[in-house]
């Protein structure tokens, strides 16, 4: 599943594309999505703004409607000029705007949702997300009150919920916790709060540095078996939860 920083990332380089633009055609294969085209058609409309909350991508139409996606394991967005060739098969195809220059299409995209600004504010998924460690409005309080709120919980688990806290995803997950020193693996209870609040902060850190296209060698994500750039301690790996999440941690370094 694409991290937060993937999401924000397509979300800027959508917005750059098509924000203050006129739709041009709008095509899907989606019947949710058709239906409502067929009703109030989104080819002349001007595409106002994209943005991030979470793992999802907001598209802000004029007229008040709004599309939400979310990519899940699969999906993804493109951005090509007009005539240019697509790099992924038309079967993958879920859903094109063309505004301006450029056509946006969203490959094998599994939950897309046009919904007006009511049903925005009330729409679930949105509504009960954590603290988004991406927007400049993040709230560190609120996010250590919803990790000490799981006290029986993993921390390598709970990182990735995305209702405690947005935009973590599986490798962020892994580098925080080596680098914050924390075992995967420990209680939420077991761990101070001054180590949780460290936590929080490496994990803000390092998905604000990857969404500005700073990128670093992974310390232990994709590692496992070879020696910790710290220590030289071969790198464990491990599935985790109930999703089978991998997880990838140094023994000696994350002792506790």
């Amino acid at each position: 599943m694409p991290e937060g920083d993937t999401i924000y990332r397509a979300a800027r380089t959508l917005h750059e594309a098509l924000a203050g633009q006129t739709v041009t055609r709008f095509e899907t294969v989606l019947p949710r999505l058709a239906r409502i085209d067929d009703q109030t058609p989104i080819a002349g409309r001007i595409v106002e703004r994209v943005s991030a909350a979470g793992k999802h991508i907001l598209i802000d139409f004029s007229g008040g409607l709004h599309l939400r996606t979310h990519m899940r394991m699969s999906g993804s967005w493109h951005i090509y000029r007009a005539g240019e060739r697509w790099k992924r098969p038309r079967r993958d195809m879920r859903l094109v705007i063309a505004a301006g220059k450029y056509v946006a299409v969203g490959f094998n995209i599994p939950v897309a949702e046009f919904l007006d600004g009511r049903a925005l504010r009330r729409q679930d998924d949105l509504r009960r997300l954590g603290p988004d460690v991406l927007t400049p409005r993040f709230d560190r309080d609120e996010a250590l009150r919803r990790i000490d709120a799981h006290a029986e919980s993993e921390i390598g688990n709970l990182l990735l919920n995305q209702r405690v806290i947005a935009g973590i995803g599986n490798i962020f997950k892994s580098e925080s916790l080596f680098l914050a020193g924390i075992d995967p693996f420990a209680k939420v209870a077991g761990i101070a709060d001054s180590d949780l609040r460290r936590l929080i902060a490496i994990a803000v850190k390092l998905l604000r540095l990857s969404a500005a296209d700073r990128r670093h060698d992974f310390w232990v994500y994709g590692r496992g078996g070879k020696p910790c750039r710290r220590c030289g301690t071969p790198i464990a790996y491990r599935k985790q939860g109930t999703d089978v999440r991998a997880t990838y941690w140094c023994p000696k370094c994350q002792k506790g």
